[in-house]
C-alpha cells in the first residue's frame, strides 16, 4: 500500500536557482512575487522565493519548464529590457515548446531558449509562443511571408513590428499598408476626405501597432513624406513596388484575382507580409478566398514562407482562445453536419434508384 505515494514521490524534483543581480529579482519575481505566483499556476509546481534565490518543487517537466523560463526572463533583464506578465506567459510557452523552435547558429546554446526578437527605437517585441518565433524567423528568411490564424496571435502586430524595424534599418526605403475594403465593396469614393481620411477605418489596426512601435512624429512625417503609404487594395492595379515592405492584412477576404494582383507587384529589393485568417472570410456566397487558393498554390515554392496560427498561440485574455476554440469546434461541427446530411440524402438516393434497378435485372432473361 506505500509503494504508490513512494512512486509518486521519486517522480517530484528540486531546484534551486540563484541570480546574481540582486537589483533585477524585484522584476524578475513581480511585485508581490506575481510573476512566480502565475509559474505555479501554469505548472503545477511551487515556486518559493527566498532572496535572490528560488526554490522549485513539483514534477520534473514543471520544474525544468519553469527554470528554463526564469533564466530565459533573467537575460531579458540583463539586456535592459521590461517583463510583464505576458512575457512571463509567454516564456513558459517557449520553454514548454523549446525542442520544436528553429535554431540560429549566432543563438545561445540549445540549453537556454532562444527568443526571436524585433527591435525598434521605442520598442522591443520579443516572440511569445514557438509560433511567433518561427514567424519572425520566416520574416528573416523569405521575400513572401504568409501568416494566417485567429485573432488575438499576434500575425499582424508582429508583422508592423518587423516592417517598421526595417524602415528604421534603412534596409528598405518605402512601408505600404493594404487592406481590403470588403464591407464598402472597394467603392469608397461616397466617404468624406481624402483618400487617408477615407480608408483609416480600415486600416485602425495597422496604425495602431504602428504608432506602438514608432514614435508618432516619425509616423506622421512618413505618412506625409510618403514614406509610410495607406491604400486600399483595389488601388495596387499597375504598380511595381521596388525597394519597401508591403503588408497586407485581412487577406481572407481578398478574392481571387485580388490575390494574384497583389502578389505580383513584389518589385526588386522588396518584402511582402500577408496576414489572415481563413476561416473568418466575408466574401459574398460563392466567391473563392484568394488567400485561400494561394496559400494551396505556392505551398513549397521556394522564396515564400508560410505560418499557421492556431488557438494556442492566441496571447490576448485567456477568454479570447475559449472564444476562438467555442467557435472552431461549432464550425467544425456544422461541418460535420452538413457532410452526415449529404452522405443521408446520397443513401437516399442510392435506396431509391435499387429497386429499379433489381427490377430490370429480373427481367432481362424473360425480355431476351
Amino acid at each position: 500500500m506505500t509503494r504508490e505515494p513512494q512512486a509518486a514521490a521519486s517522480d517530484l524534483t528540486h531546484i534551486v536557482l540563484a541570480f546574481e543581480d540582486n537589483r533585477l529579482i524585484g522584476d524578475l519575481f513581480g511585485q508581490f512575487d506575481q510573476n512566480l505566483a502565475l509559474i505555479e499556476q501554469k505548472l503545477g509546481i511551487d515556486a518559493i522565493a527566498r532572496g535572490n534565490q528560488v526554490t522549485l518543487k513539483g514534477s520534473a517537466a514543471g520544474c525544468s519548464q519553469a527554470r528554463a523560463a526564469l533564466e530565459a526572463l533573467y537575460q531579458r533583464l540583463q539586456q535592459g529590457h521590461e517583463i510583464h506578465p505576458g512575457d512571463v506567459d509567454g516564456a513558459l510557452r517557449m520553454a514548454a515548446s523549446a525542442e520544436a523552435q528553429l535554431t540560429l547558429p549566432t543563438l545561445e546554446p540549445r540549453s537556454r531558449l532562444a527568443f526571436a526578437q524585433i527591435s525598434t527605437r521605442r520598442k522591443t517585441v520579443v516572440a511569445r509562443t514557438a509560433t511567433q518565433d518561427a514567424y519572425i524567423r520566416a520574416m528573416d528568411r523569405a521575400d513572401l511571408i504568409f501568416g494566417t490564424g485567429p485573432a488575438g496571435t499576434g500575425k499582424t502586430y508582429l508583422a508592423v513590428a518587423y516592417a517598421a524595424a526595417l524602415i528604421e534599418r534603412g534596409d528598405v526605403s518605402r512601408l505600404i499598408l493594404s487592406r481590403p475594403a470588403v464591407e464598402a465593396g472597394e467603392r469608397l469614393g461616397f466617404l468624406p476626405g481624402d483618400m487617408k481620411e477615407k480608408v483609416d477605418p480600415y486600416l485602425r489596426p495597422l496604425y495602431d501597432a504602428l504608432y506602438d512601435m514608432m514614435p508618432p512624429e516619425k509616423v506622421e512625417r512618413g505618412l506625409a513624406s510618403g514614406m509610410i503609404e495607406v491604400a486600399p487594395l483595389a488601388f495596387m492595379r499597375g504598380r511595381t513596388l521596388s525597394d519597401a515592405v508591403v503588408l497586407l492584412d485581412e487577406a481572407q477576404n481578398t478574392t481571387s484575382m485580388q490575390m494574384k494582383m497583389f502578389l505580383t507587384r513584389l518589385g526588386e529589393g522588396s518584402k511582402m507580409i500577408v496576414t489572415g485568417d481563413p476561416s473568418q472570410v466575408d466574401l459574398p456566397v460563392g466567391q473563392t478566398s484568394g488567400l485561400r487558393e494561394a496559400l494551396g498554390l505556392l505551398d513549397g515554392v521556394e522564396g515564400v514562407a508560410t505560418v499557421r496560427f492556431t488557438e494556442t498561440d492566441v496571447v490576448r485574455h485567456e477568454l479570447v482562445a475559449r472564444i476562438v476554440t467555442a467557435y472552431d469546434n461549432a464550425s467544425r461541427e456544422a461541418s460535420q453536419a452538413r457532410e452526415r446530411r449529404f452522405a443521408d440524402r446520397m443513401e437516399r438516393n442510392e435506396r431509391t434508384r435499387r429497386p429499379a434497378s433489381n427490377l430490370e435485372q429480373a427481367l432481362e432473361p424473360e425480355d431476351s
